[in-house]
């Protein structure tokens, strides 16, 4: 009887050694969200997705859009004078009120770090007078200077409407966009500030656990809450652990906390399996017999275990981990063939030119010199 549980024990052994385990880029993490991206914010190599294309309702996670489109289009330093219209919005405020007049910067800082609906409303009136034509000009801009494909947002602050939605992976690239933006990533990364309102004085305090630290994860550079009862919980997190800079969304969380553990353990990923390396200028790749070249440096996202490089006869450079996930692309530019040099050829010839006809003159200096003593000799032996 022993020796069959002794057989049973190793079969079960092998069978087990069998189980494929999470392979990096590829396989499954324990997330609870629905949806959910991890990109290189400086890159946009994309390290881990979860259902990233999906069509979801983002919640206040649209405030990220709002707010560098307002920093891109307006004026930081303009007056905006409240509306009607913005005080009666539902939802998260910053308690403004009708015919006060606030910054645009002011109500940027309100929106992001308090989540203010009414400051949202405000922005989008100052810059394009209605929301409707905010509407229309951020899908545009989205689109155009973004570049992003499956967002469409009828309103600047998130609340929900069936037609105002994004995918994780839009919402991964809109906010590594903005983070580029000096004053953008300053406000994102904003714990506490002081407002003054004209009815409301108090120190409005980010409602990003781990950006605030109740929540703790060492580098936390920027974040943004969301929720309503049909997105469910939403949030965007940017960190930095001064290698790596990571960008995470997660949408559609059940309980508040699970957006923040599926937020660390992204950030735990993509710490851990990556590093920065650098492609050269002038750097060559063939495919088939054609040759192209960088004609720049190119950041690289790479697998600790390594990358593989594949050109294709477009000359699109795809950089892949070891298990064929694509982790970023880059088009590079066709190698010329050297052009002969006209100018020295046509130099080499002249030279040649030069050098025959000094030549030719010396030997007819010679030839005559010597017809010239010749006739010399003779002349002296008739006297």
């Amino acid at each position: 009887m022993s020796k069959w549980i002794l057989i049973l024990i190793i079969v079960l052994f092998l069978f087990l050694n069998q189980i494929p385990v999470f392979a990096e880029g590829t396989g499954d993490l324990p997330l609870k969200s629905e949806s959910a991206v991890l990109l290189d914010t400086e890159t946009n190599a994309v390290l881990y997705g979860k259902n990233a294309d999906e069509k979801m309702y983002p919640a206040s996670v649209t405030k990220i859009a709002t707010a560098i489109y307002a920093i891109e289009k307006g004026d930081l330093d303009s007056i905006a004078t409240v509306s009607a219209n913005a005080v009666r919005q539902d939802g998260t405020r910053v308690y403004l009120v009708e015919g006060e007049q606030v910054p645009l910067k002011k109500l940027i800082q309100g929106m992001l770090i308090n989540s203010g609906n009414d400051a949202a409303v405000a922005i989008a009136e100052q810059i394009d007078g209605s929301v409707d034509l905010f509407a229309e000009h951020i899908n545009e801009y989205l689109k155009t200077v973004i570049g992003v494909k499956n967002t469409h947002f009828t309103n600047p602050s998130g609340l929900h409407d069936d037609n105002h939605y994004t995918t994780a992976m839009d919402l991964a690239l809109i906010t590594n966009y903005a983070m580029k933006n000096p004053q953008f990533a300053e406000i994102f990364g904003t714990k506490r500030l002081h407002w003054e309102g004209q009815s409301w004085n108090t120190d409005l305090i980010t409602h990003h656990l781990m950006l605030k630290g109740e929540l703790p994860y060492a580098g936390i550079t920027g974040g943004k809450t969301g929720y309503t009862t049909v997105s469910k919980q939403t949030l965007a997190t940017t960190a930095d652990n001064g290698n790596l800079k990571l960008t995470v969304i997660v949408l559609k969380s059940d309980q508040k906390r699970d957006k923040y553990d599926d937020t660390a353990i992204l950030f735990d990923y993509g710490f851990n399996e990556y590093v920065h390396s650098t492609l050269k200028h002038g750097e060559v790749y063939k495919s088939g017999d054609q040759e192209f070249l960088l004609d720049r440096d190119l950041l690289v996202t790479e697998d600790k275990s390594g990358i593989v490089k594949k050109v294709d006869s477009t000359g699109r450079l795809s950089i892949e981990n070891p298990n064929g996930q694509v982790l970023q692309v880059a088009q590079l530019k066709q190698k010329e063939e050297p052009k002969p040099v006209k100018t020295s050829l046509k130099s080499s010839k002249s030279t040649n030119k030069q050098e025959y006809a000094a030549s030719y003159f010396w030997i007819f200096i010679v030839a005559a010199a010597a017809v010239l003593i010749g006739a010399g000799k003779k002349i002296t032996g008739k006297m």
